[in-house]
């Protein structure tokens, strides 16, 4: 079995015709076909079967396919782990993060950290909180920032590196939009603009107006901050936002109030697999985040040791 064989097997299980498989490889289409014969040979079953004019994986060519598939992505991440090690400064760093964080945070450490490393590249991934557990787990990426931290998950590990206050937003004519603080039970009676379920902001805006004693009414429910921002200062209800979302991106924006009681706080953490060493270049951002939030590496280096230690 050939490195050869399994890449045009992936590449014709993605598009599942030989042809356009082999016109994105830059290989003759009777090459292709030869190597995955050659491959069906050696395994002695069928990969695929026909269906109209496309290749459709066969049930035991499915499940070969989610194999190799992990094999090719470990196998080329050892590449740029070589690559990364012969030289830290050229490498790649995966990161992903929450919408939230994509106003302001993510551009300015990505900016702080390539002063001091120009040449490293980023790839970025944006997502809710289960699907950045999932990429880190499934070596998606390399780091991730999540909200809230997982404070028990056996997969991964990680810090917590922010704690953040939510703000009130409200209408800029609401009657409260004035006032240095508010209790948050006095806006029981209004309409809230919510995230949609699966945004780790919604459970903690939730809880809140629960601690306070109500159970919040849902006018509208959005996916991203700019829109629960915008829907509020366009007067749609009122809602909850950390800071780090209330940065201006366009003319139209509503009142920012502190809250007062109770107080409302999401933590932020930075997560990768664990018991897995990072690659060397995203060892050094993971340091250079550490230090940006005011955290002692070696510190953590001690505490994981003691904890190790403990029976």
């Amino acid at each position: 079995m050939e490195l050869r064989q399994l890449q045009y097997f992936v590449k014709v299980a993605q598009k599942e015709h030989v042809t356009q498989a082999a016109e994105e490889l830059h290989v003759a289409q009777s090459a292709v076909s030869r190597q995955i014969h050659q491959l069906e040979e050696e395994l002695g079953v069928n990969l695929f079967m026909q269906k109209g004019r496309n290749l459709q994986l066969t049930p035991v060519g499915q499940l070969f396919c989610k194999r190799v598939e992990s094999i090719m992505k470990d196998l080329d991440r050892a590449v740029v782990e070589i690559h990364e090690f012969l030289d830290p400064e050229q490498g790649e760093i995966r990161i992903g993060f929450p919408h939230s964080l994509g106003i302001h945070l993510i551009p300015s450490i990505v900016a702080e950290f390539r002063k001091k490393y120009p040449n490293v590249k980023f790839r970025f991934k944006q997502g809710m909180f289960p699907t950045l557990i999932r990429d880190v787990v499934g070596a998606e990426v390399d780091l991730a920032f999540v909200s809230p931290f997982p404070e028990r998950h056996d997969q991964v590990d990680g810090d917590v590196v922010l704690t953040e206050e939510l703000f009130a937003i409200l209408p800029p004519n609401h009657p409260l939009a004035g006032e240095q603080s508010i209790k948050l039970e006095q806006l029981k009676e209004e309409r809230f603009v919510l995230f949609s379920k699966g945004y780790s902001l919604r459970p903690i805006v939730w809880h809140a107006c629960l601690e306070a004693g109500f159970t919040p009414k849902i006018a509208f429910e959005g996916e991203e901050t700019d829109t629960i921002r915008g829907l509020v200062a366009a007067g749609m209800g009122v809602s909850l936002l950390p800071e780090m979302a209330l940065f201006q991106t366009n003319p139209l924006q509503p009142a920012r109030v502190r809250i007062s009681e109770p107080k409302v706080t999401r933590s932020i953490g930075l997560i990768h697999r664990a018991d897995e060493k990072l690659p060397p270049v995203a060892q050094a951002f993971r340091t250079f985040l550490l230090q940006y939030f005011g955290i002692d590496p070696s510190s953590k280096k001690e505490e994981k040791a003691d904890s190790a230690a403990s029976p």
